[in-house]
């Protein structure tokens, strides 16, 4: 469950420390045959918990938890304007005036306030700026708030709790519940007197987004009863409550059931909506999200703003599953390649970004480091030959594209090859040195023959074959993040596995 709380920003020594640590280029690792591989990381200079992206105002705007926020014009270059959950913050003009977003929910355990995962939004009909932010005490009660602004980087005037999670009897009289519901309708959220957080959602987590109709809906959800979408009234910002109506996903309040249940661990729901396959995208995060919880991010689709959203083999994360660690394709989990100082560990609670022709994938990670710094990253999204999305290997550098026209020879060679599996756990997933010779065959260093592979120089596809297993997806050219030209595949399974393969040019 989230602990953001628990969690402090490191700064002083821990940041002049990991900076020394990240920007320093070391020597040592030679791959047979080739010049050293130069190492080193890439520091985005914040640190910002659950980023949420926008573009606004020719500038890219970051949101996190804990009030964290920072601008990019270029999304590599970051600078903060924004942090801490005080009244000093200028985040919001009006949040810490009267309370009244913390009224419900009360204290977090350390005696403060919990302020987490705000995602920002333009309305296309009020022309102004909405952000959607959490207020939580326990890992069931809590509140989705709305604030409104004129400008995207605020600040941001508090309006209303639109939502809450977590009640009981007791407490049902301080939320909104029975005026949707009705009078004596609300038991079937705590039956035997508790709220029954196996069955119904943590109101944190919210992410909206238009449909291709040009409808606003909201997502949101952690762990407890899983992911659940409302539709949002675009005049004045709050949800568009419906009965099922014989639809037994939909409930009156929390709307409707996409994925998970049972207090599996999913979370940080987000959705886009790309007009050119015709899917909706939903990227959730499973694990814990500190750097031993095996935190990751994972996709399924739908052609629907509703569902059903499934993975690559067409199921849904659906709340009767014992186990969820098969379902959703994972995109990402911890990772080593040999040009980065240390692994990457738990990437996840990610935002995306269509920007012209182009897909970006924000996320948080962490590193192998000892500590649970943080800091946020960006990727190059490439959609697959049957519509699905795949992640550059390395942060973005403005250097990506589709390495079309090679030649077999060119575009085979060693590569360092990281498969993420479906696990969930602090396992890290080591590069192993892999040749794809000319022929089409792949071996291992023992020159163990692994299976094939097969490149399509006019559209950049690439398929492997791998101990019987096959992945689909692009070839690619970038430069890591030392600095290194590399040509790069990112390829997906029909077993829900991400397959990453470098070679240092």
């Amino acid at each position: 469950m989230k602990q953001r709380n628990e969690i402090p920003l490191r700064a002083g020594t821990m940041v002049l420390l990991m900076t020394i640590m990240l920007l320093v280029s070391c020597r040592g690792f030679r791959p047979a045959g080739r010049e050293e591989i130069r190492r080193s990381s890439y520091m985005a200079g914040v640190s910002v918990h659950d980023p949420s992206i926008i573009k606004a105002e020719g500038k890219y705007f970051i949101f996190g938890s804990h009030m964290e926020a920072a601008v990019s014009e270029d999304l590599i270059k970051w600078k903060r304007i924004a942090s801490g959950v005080t009244k000093g913050n200028p985040l919001f003009d009006n949040l810490f005036t009267d309370l009244r977003a913390f009224d419900y929910v009360g204290r977090n355990e350390q005696g403060g306030y919990s302020v987490w995962a705000p995602d920002v939004i333009y309305n296309r009909k009020t022309g102004k700026y909405m952000m959607y932010f959490c207020t939580t005490s326990t890992y069931i009660k809590s509140n989705i708030c709305l604030a409104l602004s004129d400008s995207a980087e605020g600040p941001y005037h508090y309006v209303d709790r639109i939502l809450s999670s977590g009640f009981t009897g007791r407490t049902l009289g301080e939320t909104d519940v029975e005026e949707i519901v009705g009078k004596g309708q609300a038991e079937r959220y705590f039956p035997s007197g508790g709220y029954l957080n196996t069955r119904w959602p943590n109101a944190i987590d919210p992410a909206l987004f238009y449909d291709e109709e040009a409808r606003l809906w909201m997502t949101y959800g952690s762990w407890s009863g899983g992911i659940f979408l409302l539709e949002i009234d675009q005049e004045t910002g709050y949800p568009l409550h419906r009965e099922n109506n014989g639809v037994t996903r939909t409930d009156a309040y929390f709307g409707r059931h996409l994925a998970g249940g049972w207090h599996n661990s999913v979370e940080g729901p987000y959705i886009i909506y790309d007009e050119q396959s015709g899917y909706y995208y939903l990227f959730v995060s499973y694990g814990a999200l500190v750097s031993i919880g095996g935190y990751q991010i994972r996709l399924y689709r739908s052609e629907t703003p509703e569902g059903p959203y499934v993975d690559r083999r067409g199921e849904e994360l659906d709340p009767a599953r014992p186990s969820h660690y098969p379902y959703g394709l994972k995109m990402m989990g911890n990772y080593m390649f040999p040009s980065l100082l240390m692994p990457y560990m738990a990437p996840g609670h990610n935002s995306a970004l269509i920007d012209g022709d182009k897909i970006y994938l924000v996320h948080h990670t962490r590193f192998d480091d000892n500590s649970e710094y943080h800091e946020p990253r960006v990727r190059r999204l490439f959609r697959t030959p049957d519509g699905w999305l795949t992640a550059a290997p390395f942060s973005f550098t403005g250097t990506e594209k589709l390495a079309v026209g090679l030649s077999p020879r060119s575009a085979g060679g060693l590569y360092f090859v990281v498969n993420h599996g479906t696990d969930i756990g602090p396992a890290i997933h080591g590069a192993e040195e892999t040749l794809f010779k000319a022929g089409g065959g792949i071996e291992d260093r023992k020159g163990k023959n692994l299976g094939r592979w097969q490149y399509e120089k006019e559209s950049a596809t690439f398929t492997v074959t791998l101990d019987g297993e096959l992945f689909t997806g692009v070839l690619l050219k970038q430069k890591d993040e030392a600095g290194n030209d590399v040509t790069a595949f990112s390829l997906i399974s029909d077993g829900n596995e991400t397959l990453w393969g470098v070679r240092y040019d």
